[in-house]
């Protein structure tokens, strides 16, 4: 015959486990979260910058209006130095 207390015990040593188990994983979520903001931010990555053929302004390449081999730092400079 199996007695009633011996699956009350087991019941305990499961729920204790599991318990650890649960105080394992949020240490380890603690932990990996502080580590995250002590890394430096890094900054943007670097852009060319091309001087407009009308103005002089230095703009990013990726912003520029390109013509005929030059860069512009808008629609309206190109089209006045196409003139």
């Amino acid at each position: 015959m199996v007695s009633f207390s011996t699956g009350v015990g087991t019941m305990r040593f499961l729920i204790l486990l599991i318990g650890i188990f649960i105080f394992y994983l949020l240490l380890k979520n603690y932990f990996r979260n502080l580590q995250r903001q002590d890394r430096p931010i890094r900054p943007p990555a670097a852009e060319n910058m091309v001087r407009c053929a009308q103005c002089g302004v230095n703009v990013p390449q990726t912003e520029a209006f390109f013509s005929r081999g030059e860069y512009f730092c808008s629609d309206e400079h190109r089209k006045q130095h196409q003139h």
